[in-house]
């Protein structure tokens, strides 16, 4: 992993001296500190005020620079989080208030971080029970087959695999991340920090942030039904996470690069432990209830886990009509990432013996999911300057999902699948499409 610092440089054609004297300069971590306390800005934008506050800082530059001169590039023990902690945190605005700027950066951070954290950590995992349920027919004193489908993706299904039937499989999944709360991540237009004249619209120093989020996922997931009403299982992530940012100030349209990063982390995620109990099985359907325990396994620095474990506990109903299957679940969850509260449905129909489709609807309410927004307070030593932050709100998000798919029973007791997920709305991290490709063998 590595960061980097680019100072800014400007001429006299700008400004009333010339720019800064540093050249373009890869710098640890250690130094960004130092470096956005005593960047200075020798602008005008409007005679008065604005510049003479800052002209008389140019000994400060001078000394930045020369502390900057034998500084590092930084090496590949920084970690996801402090990669994103640099691109957000590296503010060269000057606002006069820096108490304020760092709450706010720092909360700015700590929200993209648990945004990514909820889309790695905590989302739910594929279902435990396999495609094929089993239960004893008393008439014909043998096993057979409780549905005609294969079930959904993400829905749990009341129906256990019956005593002594196992399952194992493995899925993989790619998603590239766009936008943060309907905002854009990719093409320069999240504002971190901007100063702004409150009889113009646009502001003329501002900082936007630019972030590349990719993951890749595989997961093994396996169960058996330890009774005819009782199942066991777990399921490991194996995850991969790469991240690309930029921060870039516009000064008076002209465009300075501040920070690029760039980072990249490989692991196991939060292993989950999961029982299901059926309480209700009838000829159409059954009631049933769930536990997960998600074991903080994945390394919280990268991002790959939440660092402390959690629990959900779930309730599970189940309507099955030959074909046709319909299936609604409601759970809390509480540690990890944040307390939540989720809802979900399903249906599922068997086209034939071999092939079922599905659809599926989420919505999760996560607490501490906080959505951003741009806050404005006056300028405290400027008249008729207004400063814009990056902030958190005070509330939780509430996410909302669908998902689509099938399931093909290629041979025997291995069933493929394939499924697209989108986000029904733009609270939080949100990808286009995500596709997942399954493949599960029962026996």
């Amino acid at each position: 992993m590595r960061c980097c610092l680019v100072p800014w440089k400007r001429d006299a054609s700008h400004d009333s001296q010339a720019g800064h004297p540093g050249s373009r300069r890869c710098f640890s971590l250690a130094y960004a500190q130092y470096a956005r306390s005593s960047r200075l800005a020798i602008r005008a934008p409007r005679s008065g005020t604005y510049a003479t506050h800052h002209a008389s800082r140019g000994l400060a530059v001078a000394l930045a620079a020369a502390l900057l001169l034998p500084a590092a590039p930084a090496r590949a023990q920084q970690t996801v989080n402090d990669i994103v902690s640099f691109l957000v945190t590296n503010q060269a605005v000057q606002t006069a208030d820096f108490e304020r700027d760092q709450a706010a950066a720092e909360a700015a951070r700590a929200t993209i971080a648990r945004a990514l954290l909820v889309n790695l950590a905590s989302v739910p995992l594929a279902t435990s029970s396999s495609g094929f349920l089993y239960r004893f027919n008393p008439q014909l004193g043998t096993v057979e087959r409780a549905t005609e489908s294969f079930g959904g993706f993400f829905v749990e299904r009341a129906l256990t695999p019956g005593r002594g039937r196992a399952a194992f499989g493995v899925s993989a999944t790619t998603s590239s991340f766009r936008r943060l709360d309907g905002r854009e991540l990719r093409d320069g237009t999240l504002v971190t920090v901007a100063n702004t004249f409150r009889d113009e619209e646009e502001p003329f120093d501002v900082e936007t942030l630019t972030l590349r989020l990719q993951t890749s996922a595989m997961t093994l997931f396996g169960s058996v039904g330890v009774t005819d009403r009782l199942e066991i299982g777990a399921a490991l992530p194996l995850v991969r996470l790469h991240l690309e940012g930029e921060r870039i100030n516009v000064y008076r349209g002209t465009r300075f690069q501040q920070a690029s990063g760039t980072a990249t982390a490989n692991g196991i995620a939060d292993l989950a432990l999961r029982a299901k109990y059926t309480v209700f099985a009838g000829p159409q359907g059954g009631v049933a209830g769930a536990a997960e325990l998600r074991l903080p396994t994945g390394d919280e620095d990268n991002l790959l886990g939440a660092g402390v474990r959690s629990w959900r506990v779930m309730g599970i109903g189940s309507f099955e009509d030959g074909r046709l299957g319909l299936h609604a679940n409601a759970g809390l969850v509480r540690g990890g990432v944040s307390d939540e509260w989720l809802l979900a449905g399903a249906a599922s129909f068997a086209v034939s013996p071999h092939v079922t489709i599905s659809g599926e609807l989420t919505t999760r309410h996560v607490s501490q999911l906080r959505d951003v927004a741009l806050i404005s307070a006056p300028h405290p030593t400027i008249d008729g300057v207004d400063t814009l932050r990056l902030m958190p709100g005070a509330t939780g998000s509430t996410l909302t999902g669908a998902v689509a798919g099938f399931k093909w029973n290629v041979a025997g007791a291995v069933v493929l699948g394939g499924h697209l997920s989108w986000a029904m709305n733009s609270r939080g991290l949100t990808a286009p499409l995500t596709p997942t490709v399954a493949l599960e063998y029962a026996f």
